[in-house]
This record gives C-alpha cells, structure tokens and sequence, in this order.
C-alpha cells in the first residue's frame, strides 16, 4: 500500500476507534473458522480490537467438529427446525469435541511469536460457566433431549473481566442450576449474550458476503423493520435467514448494530467496523443518522432542540420568523425522522471565513461524536467554498472547542460585519480554527 494511502486510511480510522473504546462486541463465528485454520487469521483482528480498548465477547460454533466426533463414534443425529437432537450418548461426545474447539481458539488467540501481529498482544482468554441453561423440551411432539437454550447469561461475571482487560470466550454448551449440560446453538448464545450485556455491535460470521437482494447484490444496510419482507423472499438461504431472525431478534431487544460478514475475507471484520463503506450488510435497530441543509419545513424541530440551551443561556434566543429567514445557513442532523442536532454556518467571503454558530445535539444522544460530525460538516461547506477559515462565539462551552484545536482569539480578528453585531452583555469569547 502506497504511504499516502495508508496515511490517509489510518486517519479515516481514527474517529471509529475513538467512538469505539470502551464498547462491548459480541462476535460470533462457527466451527468452519476453527476447521480450516482462518480462526489464526480472526485471532490477529481480535487483539487489535483488544488494544484499541474494545471489550470483545467471543461465541464460537463447533459444528463441524461435533459432526466428525460423531462419526468416529458411529452416532447420528437428527435436526428438526434447525435444533440438533442431542440424546445423552451424543451429548458426551458433543462435551469432548466443543471443549476441543475451544482450546483451538484459545491457542490462537495466545499466539504472540515474534514478528507475527499477535507479539506482546498478551491477551487473556476467559471461559466458564456464563451461561445458565434450561432444557428445549418437547416441542410439537419432538423431545430435545440434552439440546436446550439460554436461561439467563451471568452478564455482571462478564463484565468483571471485561473490565479486566480480558476476552471472554463462550461455547455452545450451557449449565442449568442443577448443573446439567445442554447443547445450545451458538447463534443463540451470541444473541443472548450480546442483549444481556448492552452491547454495542454483535457481528456474524457467515459463508455468504452478507444479504443480497433479488439480483445477488449486497445490501450493504437495513433496518430491523425491513428483515420481515426479506424472510419472505423464496431465494433467501437457510444461513442468511438464520442470521436475518438472530438480527430482529438483537434489534428488539436493544442491540443497535448487527453486523453480517463473510468468514472468507481476511481482515473483513476491520474492514467492516473501521471503514466508512464497511464489507457485508450492517443492520440496524433504526433508521440511520445523516446530515443535510435544512429547510423551513426543519423550522420546529430546530426550535425544540434549541430552546432548552437558550433557556440555560447557551445559545442565543432566535426567533422563529429569523429562523425562517436563515434556514438556508442551518445544517440538521437527522435521525428516523426526528432531528437529533443542527447547526448553522454563515460565510464571510470577503474575509475569507465562516462562523459555525447555534450547534446543538440532543441531550439523550450527546457524547458519540455527533458535535464533531456536524462541525466536521460545516468545516467542509466553508472548504468548498474557498474560505480558509471558521470562528465561533461561545460562553459556556469554550473547553470544547479548545479540546477541538481551536485558537482562542480577540473582538479585533472577526470580520468587521460580525464585530458590529457584536454582543457586549454576552461577553462571548472568540475561538479560530484555520482550515
């Protein structure tokens, strides 16, 4: 890769691993990964995600495995919907090939030779007694047997070695209290785990690039609402199908991000989180953020995001006949419909500058950098404008746009226009920041 470009994709990163430290991530892969060897290739992505501060849960599969331990046995076993039927002979050699599975992983993820991208990674790896089962049952007159699902996912456990730095590695085998085994699926783990412990994105290791529409392209993103009509779909594959109903069913149940990727692409799972057109299909609990120029018909969500920071002397007081009046300088940011921030930016291109003024968020989606996409957004409007330069006023939030490099200036450097409508009670302070 040519230094520029590398350059340049390093700093697109940037404001992901920033957004992304201190999350939690449910990843789940089966047992093909661990098969044939690309769980080494996972493993390298993993402890970067690791280093970058990221609380990483890890749910691997074993179907495979359990499959060819199995057969060397001369067992068999009969799947309904989906659920394998584990009778209590397959479950003791269902025990020895999950545990086997796990101990490929975690020899991966221990890796650290020198050279390789794992050195000083030193990662610690966690498994144990994390989820807490209960039988299947009988179903339409079908008895599971040993195969069961989640009960309760022991999440403040989990989240005492997250908090540890560590990994947290689940299998697809649970524990009642009574301490009997159950098979559980390991999509099911996955999607238990990740609801139980607020995570910010669970991520799907599939064989498929992600969901394709009718013509076999990728849908790079849905919402929740739109998994019903794709179920529908004849041509939808047993695979995607089980992932589009784990996603709805992570979507409802507070997950915001679902992420489908395939397992084939080396480096798909930082190409899917780190780069802004991801790799496979990312669906979401709601309908997804953008910016855009306002209009007068944006007039009363403007005014319902700002009122409350001009009650608390924030922002100054506008009215709604002079915002009417500027809704072409406004820029909003729109969320399912409902305008969650906004800003405004007004050109001085005789002075060769802009002032950003009025930015807002809304109080329940502050702190996720959506200040600094929308100051993001109106320093490109001045660029493409020429100008090579922006100022704001502030009175109570000058820390933030210090934090944000800008140079604190005098009365004196504002275009003269601005210094006439200067606001002397006020008392704002002026910040600078060259483009």
């Amino acid at each position: 890769m040519p230094a520029d470009s590398f350059v340049r994709s390093f700093r697109e990163s940037s404001p992901y691993i920033h957004r992304f430290r201190g999350q939690t991530f449910v990843i789940n892969f089966g047992g093909n990964a661990i098969a044939d060897g690309s769980i080494r290739g996972l493993a390298h992505d993993i402890a970067l995600l690791n280093s970058l501060g990221i609380n990483v849960v890890l749910v691997h599969g074993a179907g495979p495995q359990i499959d060819a331990a199995l057969q060397v046995h001369g067992l068999q076993t009969q799947r309904v919907n989906g659920k394998r039927i584990t009778s209590p002979e397959a479950m003791q050699v269902l025990r020895e090939a999950v545990g086997g599975a796990r101990l490929v992983v975690e020899a991966a993820l221990s890796e650290g030779q020198m050279g390789s991208p794992m050195a000083h990674a030193g990662l610690q790896v966690v498994s144990g007694n994390f989820i807490i089962a209960q039988p299947l049952g009988i179903l339409d007159g079908v008895d599971y047997q040993s195969t069961g699902q989640v009960r309760r996912v022991a999440n403040e456990a989990i989240e005492r070695h997250l908090a540890a730095d560590e990994i947290v590695l689940l299998s697809p085998i649970g524990v009642s209290p009574t301490g009997t085994l159950f098979n559980i699926r390991a999509e099911e783990v996955a999607v238990a785990a990740a609801i139980a412990l607020g995570a910010a994105k669970l991520v799907f290791y599939m064989d498929e690039d992600g969901i394709l529409d009718g013509d076999g392209e990728l849908l790079r993103q849905l919402t929740s609402s739109e998994i019903p009509g794709l179920l529908d779909r004849q041509n939808i594959s047993a695979d995607a199908r089980e992932h589009l109903l784990s996603a709805g069913a992570a979507c409802a149940r507070g997950v915001e991000r679902v992420h489908l990727i395939s397992r084939h692409v080396d480096g798909a799972l930082l190409r899917e989180l780190f780069t802004r057109d991801g790799l496979g299909t990312l669906i979401s609990r709601d309908s997804f953020e953008h910016m855009r120029m306002a209009t007068v018909a944006d007039i009363p969500g403007i005014l319902a995001l700002i009122r409350p920071l001009e009650e608390k002397g924030i922002l100054v007081k506008r009215s709604r006949e002079r915002l009417e009046m500027e809704a072409d300088h406004f820029v909003v940011m729109e969320r399912d419909g409902k305008i969650i921030g906004c800003a405004a930016v007004y050109p001085y291109p005789d002075q060769g500058m802009a002032e950003v003024a009025c930015l807002a968020v809304d109080s329940r989606y502050r702190r996720q950098g959506r200040g600094e996409r929308l100051m993001a957004f109106c320093e490109n409007w001045a660029r493409e404008r020429q100008l090579s330069q922006i100022f704001v006023l502030s009175t109570q939030t000058t820390h933030w746009f210090l934090e944000r490099k800008f140079r604190q200036g005098s009365l004196e450097e504002l275009p003269v226009p601005r210094q006439q409508l200067y606001n002397f009670q006020r008392r704002s302070q002026v910040f600078f920041q060259i483009l």
